[in-house]
């Protein structure tokens, strides 16, 4: 079978933004507009195709990010007939900041993205983070400011919000005739027209000449954006400083050139709701974003050697190779790894090499997702996202790449969880049951983590937030059929040291016959919040043979898991090892290992070691009447109030507050807010426990 699209006819993009910005109902609307589905699903009614686990209909909210595959040839809703020339990956993601790694390991496989706003607020606080990630892989993107139908909306707010808060290169192209109820039509302010949505579901697009009473406004945008585009080309520049016409074809070209280098951002408007705008947000995610070949090569490194960089083109005569972004259970066909093919292509039947772990993986079928719908594919080639069916041991961010020319490509790091539950099955049948369910769902989700209290023997699941660990525990009962008693919410602190200090232990012990030896000197250091350990080995001459140096550094880990002040992990620091002795009969790794374990604790303890809590991000939006009663609770529980800021008839708060002190935080608000308060928080940083506090974790008056 060959290709049936040429890699320049693709779009590999995704949807991104704050909650309840209108991600999935836009990507509805996309569905519908591109014929994949003929019924236009609603989040709110719990009916949305893109949104299709249980636990997202009935909250609706997304979870997962979703893959569908659609076609679309720009402006083909002025002709009766469907070419499809464009085939457009999309990817729709979660808005919850519970579920930002859904949103970072999208973004890493994207070639484009369009990030959605809502009309009334504007840039809110996951934009922001969304916005971050895009700008780490460097991912060229469109915004939509949505909504703008609502009481309250204001375009060019939103726009100035964007240019005060994300980035100065974004540029209007279109503008919008009314807002808040009269919002009803669009001016395109690169073809000059009024465009408005009729017939049913705004299927009909029809242009028009742009009413007199709004050609002084659009005349203003459009010079606004003629300028900011022709600085992208000296050739443009020149010919627009003498006076000459500009045509579309130009401004289009030079304006996609600008957005894939990701000098500018194009910003359009529209209401997903109302089905008005979407069909040339779609036309402009053709025009404006990348297609694989217009991207650099892939860079990956040689697996014996990181200093080697290898190089992958988008092109089916390269070697194979393709970076696994997503696991996920189905109930039907067993486990899908969701793959991003960047070169080469691919048969079924055949094997492909797992660089990571360096296995074989037999790929039996390929499919091709509509969200949970599944198509199935002879072939994957390059730029296709797919899912292969049943792979063993392929989890997310490994390459899987042909056996002969191997590469590892950039891992996905993700970030640590930050809260902790305890759950106990109840009955022996839930206890076998539990521990494989808990594996699918690690493999699912890596920010997802379960270990065994030592203490208790009982399981502690950790991830992101309550809501992350609420949707975990409801994903045990209802798919995995698990029941289980879950303790509460317990906060993931962690432990450092404020200053360097040396440490020396002496492991001796004589039973009778062969004893124990093991001795060795360290130096422990802090280092920067984040940054992890580092172990040194600093040993010369042979004071402690070659083959004990790892046991010392697995000492020193474990005992760093432990901790030493309240017997939380040990994080950021810098243990060198720089001197010892060991005994020619007696010493042995054991003895090292605890001797390094033993050296750790003591040399902490002087270091002045003490506990970190996680600090978070936290917008909460409020009517102004509930202002001071909300700003004086977030002060009660510990938090900074960085800065308030108007919005159409609400206040937006944005603070820091401890993550020990917003459990039930949303029940509070609710009852503050007489039910009208919203807030959305995101984990920022590790901060020093103040002294009090730091005496009730110890006691374990606090948990």
């Amino acid at each position: 079978m060959s290709r049936q699209y040429p890699i320049e006819k693709y779009r590999n993009i995704g949807i991104i933004a704050h909650i309840d910005a209108g991600k999935t109902t836009t990507t509805e609307r996309f569905l519908f507009y591109t014929g994949i589905s003929h019924k236009i699903g609603e989040t709110h009614e719990g009916e949305a195709i893109m949104d299709w686990m249980e636990q997202e209909k009935e909250r609706g909210i997304t979870i997962t990010s979703a893959a569908t595959t659609c076609f679309w040839s720009p402006g083909e809703y002025l002709s009766k007939e469907k070419t499809n020339s464009h085939r457009i990956n999309l990817i729709d993601t979660p808005g919850h900041i519970d579920f930002t790694a859904e949103v970072q390991r999208s973004l890493r496989v994207l070639d484009g993205a369009v990030v959605v706003f809502d009309g009334v607020a504007g840039v809110e606080a996951q934009s922001e983070t969304v916005w971050r990630q895009a700008d780490k892989y460097n991912v060229p993107r469109i915004c939509f400011i949505n909504k703008l139908d609502r009481v309250g909306a204001s375009f060019e707010k939103s726009l100035q919000s964007i240019w005060d808060k994300l980035t100065k290169d974004a540029v209007a192209i279109q503008y919008p005739i009314g807002e808040e109820a009269q919002f009803g039509q669009i001016i395109d302010l690169i073809e000059m027209k009024a465009v408005k949505f009729e017939g049913e579901m705004g299927k009909d697009v029809v242009f028009s000449d742009i009413p007199e009473q709004m050609i002084p406004k659009a005349k203003e945008w459009r010079e606004k954006m003629v300028e900011k585009i022709v600085t992208e080309d000296d050739q443009l520049m020149n010919k627009y400083l003498s006076g000459e016409e500009i045509s579309i074809e130009e401004l289009r070209s030079t304006l996609r050139k600008a957005v894939i280098d990701c000098k500018l951002v194009p910003v359009m408007v529209g209401s997903s709701l109302k089905n008005k705008g979407v069909q040339l947000l779609i036309d402009a995610i053709v025009y404006y974003l990348p297609s694989p070949a217009d991207l650099p090569a892939v860079r990956g490194t040689a697996v014996d050697n990181e200093e080697v960089v290898i190089e992958r083109h988008p092109d089916d005569n390269e070697p194979f190779s393709s970076l696994a972004f997503k696991v996920a259970t189905d109930p039907f066909v067993g486990t899908l790894t969701y793959i991003r093919a960047y070169s080469g292509k691919f048969t079924k039947g055949g094997y492909l090499y797992n660089t990571v772990t360096q296995e074989r993986e037999r790929i039996s079928r390929i499919l091709r997702m509509h969200s949970n719908e599944r198509e199935e594919v002879e072939e994957v080639f390059a730029g296709d996202i797919v899912a292969f069916v049943g792979l063993k041991n392929t989890s997310t961010g490994h390459t899987l790449c042909d056996e002969k020319n191997q590469l590892v490509l950039e891992k996905i790091t993700f970030p640590e969880p930050v809260i902790s539950i305890q759950v106990e099955p109840k009955t022996k049948a839930d206890q076998e049951k539990m521990g494989a369910a808990l594996k699918k769902l690690q493999d699912e989700d890596p920010t997802f983590r379960m270990e065994t209290d030592q203490e208790s023997g009982g399981t502690i699941l950790s991830g992101m937030g309550e809501l992350h660990l609420d949707i975990i525990v409801d994903r045990l009962k209802r798919e995995f059929n698990v029941e289980a008693n879950v303790g509460r919410p317990q906060v993931s602190y962690r432990e450092t040291i404020e200053r360097s200090s040396e440490a020396e232990c002496k492991y001796v012990k004589q039973t009778g016959g062969r004893g124990q030896y093991g001795h060795v000197k360290i130096r422990i250091e802090p280092k920067e919040r984040g940054t992890g350990f580092e172990f040194i080995n600093e040993i010369k001459g042979g004071v402690i043979p070659r083959e004990y140096i790892p046991a010392v550094e697995k000492g020193v880990r474990e005992a760093m898991e432990k901790g030493v002040v309240a017997g939380y992990p040990l994080v950021d620091i810098r243990v060198t090892l720089y001197d010892g002795s060991f005994h020619e009969v007696d010493s042995s790794e054991l003895a090292f290992k605890i001797a390094g374990s033993i050296a750790l604790q003591d040399g902490a303890k002087k270091a002045g070691a003490y506990i970190l809590e996680p600090i978070m991000k936290l917008e909460v939006v409020v009517p102004p009447d509930f202002l001071g009663d909300v700003i004086g609770d977030l002060l009660s529980r510990r938090g900074r109030i960085d800065e308030t800021v108007d919005r159409p008839s609400v206040k937006a708060i944005y603070a820091r507050v401890p993550l020990s002190e917003m459990f039930g935080y949303a029940t509070i608000l609710r009852s503050l807010t007489q039910g009208r308060g919203t807030f959305s928080m995101e984990f920022e940083s590790y901060e020093k426990v103040p002294g009090n506090i730091s005496q009730e974790i110890i006691e374990g008056k606090r948990k």
